[in-house]
Order: C-alpha cells, then sequence, then structure tokens
C-alpha cells in the first residue's frame, strides 16, 4: 500500500485504546512510525497488567494511564490529553492496538477531512477485505443488526460500527461523547447523523488479531457488547422523542 506523495501529519492526533496489549502494540507503533504519526500517537493503558505502556514509551508514543475499565472510557482519556497535550490537532484518528485495523490507511481516512470535504471518515470491514477469520459469524450478524437499527431510527445507511476512523476535532467536540464502554462507536455514529455531520465511510481491509480479543474472543464478551451497542442505540433513539426542559 502506497502512501499519498504529500501526506502531513501536521494537524493529526491519534488515540489508541490497549488493554494488555504487549505483544500487538510494537507492529501497530512501527506502522504509525512509517506515517511520521508516532510523536502525535496516544496509547491509553485501559488497566494493563502487562507492559503495555512500558513498551509503548519505549517505541516512541505518549501513554497515559485510564483505571477506568471501558473502552469509552480509554477514548475519553486520549482525547482529554489530545486536547491538553498536543496543540494544533485538527483531525482525530481512533483505531485499536491489535494490529487489525491497518494504520497504514490512516491517510486515505483523513484526507477528506483535511480537504474539507467531510467531518467523519469511518473506515468499512464491511466494504473492504477482511482476511479470513478476522471477523467471526456473529460479529458480523450483530454489526448489521446495530447499522440496520441506525438506519430505521435515524435514517442513516452505515455498513460498520469498526473503530477504525477519523474525525474533525472541532466536530467530536459538538457530540459531547459520554459512552464509557462499547457503546461509544455507535454513540460517535448516530449523534453524528444528529448533528448533521457529514460522513463518508471507505473500505479498508482487516487482520486477524495479534492475540485473543476481550470482547469477540469469549462468548459472555460478545453478548455483553452486543446488549451494549443495542441499548444505546434505543436510548439516543428515546432521547431523541424526549423534550429537553429548555424546550418545554
Amino acid at each position: 500500500m502506497e502512501l499519498p506523495a504529500r501526506f502531513a501529519t501536521e494537524g493529526i492526533a491519534v488515540v489508541i485504546p490497549a488493554l494488555d496489549e504487549e505483544k500487538a502494540i510494537p507492529p501497530t507503533l512501527a506502522d504509525l512510525e512509517s506515517l511520521g504519526l508516532l510523536a502525535s500517537t496516544v496509547v491509553v493503558d485501559n488497566g494493563s497488567v502487562d507492559r503495555t505502556s512500558v513498551v509503548a514509551r519505549a517505541a516512541g508514543a505518549r501513554a497515559v494511564p485510564e483505571p477506568r475499565k471501558g473502552y469509552g472510557s480509554a477514548c475519553l482519556r486520549g482525547l482529554d490529553f489530545v486536547r491538553r497535550e498536543i496543540p494544533g490537532t485538527r483531525v482525530v484518528v481512533f483505531l485499536d492496538a491489535d494490529r487489525s485495523d491497518d494504520p497504514r490507511m490512516i491517510p486515505d481516512l483523513v484526507a477528506p477531512i483535511l480537504g474539507g470535504q467531510y467531518d467523519l471518515v469511518l473506515g468499512s470491514r464491511a466494504l473492504g477485505r477482511s482476511e479470513p477469520g478476522a471477523i467471526l459469524l456473529h460479529q458480523r450478524f450483530g454489526n448489521a443488526l446495530a447499522c440496520g437499527a441506525i438506519r430505521a431510527f435515524f435514517g442513516h445507511r452505515y455498513t460498520d460500527l469498526g473503530p477504525f476512523r477519523a474525525i474533525r476535532l472541532a466536530a467530536l467536540d459538538r457530540l459531547e461523547m459520554a459512552d464509557t464502554g462499547f457503546g461509544w462507536t455507535v454513540e460517535m455514529q448516530v449523534k453524528a447523523v444528529q448533528a448533521g455531520l457529514r460522513i463518508r465511510e471507505i473500505p479498508v481491509p482487516y487482520r486477524p488479531r495479534v492475540g485473543r480479543s476481550k470482547i469477540s474472543g469469549t462468548v459472555s464478551g460478545s453478548a455483553k457488547a452486543a446488549l451494549k451497542i443495542g441499548w444505546t442505540v434505543a436510548a439516543l433513539r428515546l432521547k431523541a422523542f424526549t423534550p429537553s426542559r429548555e424546550s418545554s
């Protein structure tokens, strides 16, 4: 995969939630180093018991702790760090630490935002090519079900709820993100529709993760994630029809 001839990294920050990813984080960070993004990469250690933070710092990334468990908690902590410590950030990229996402797709994600055409660009695994075993059957089913619910309730057709995405920081601030768990990605996508953000999906490749998934790797983890995502969609739908005190 070739990079654009002029890929400017200024104004781009990368947030990577990580939990016990000591083995997976080095190749992920190596890909980011090849893009020139390592100095503005924030690895949020979400309570790891291994050397995730040590390895991330040794590679040259910023490593910050977030002891409150939850994917959303880690993302919120990373955003807080970006706002305070990486001035001039215009676009924030989110990706997983397990190397299932390919960081070399970041130029394709951020270009439509820096060019002024879009506010949120999502990497769609459904539109791209997934390697064998990268996405399990129950993941595909749950993903399709959630995307169908968003289309039915909010009128926007998504193909994926994957974590790999780029968003204009000013637009993200408008969304007032709050979810601290697995509902983070769907909360962003629903609120982006509600806020009238300019949204695009692009195909991205997807690889089997390094190590075992904390979510899809177990039946209980998959069930909890599915329930959380479903609950988040339903709660946002209900909120959309509940008059606020200001309008009453």
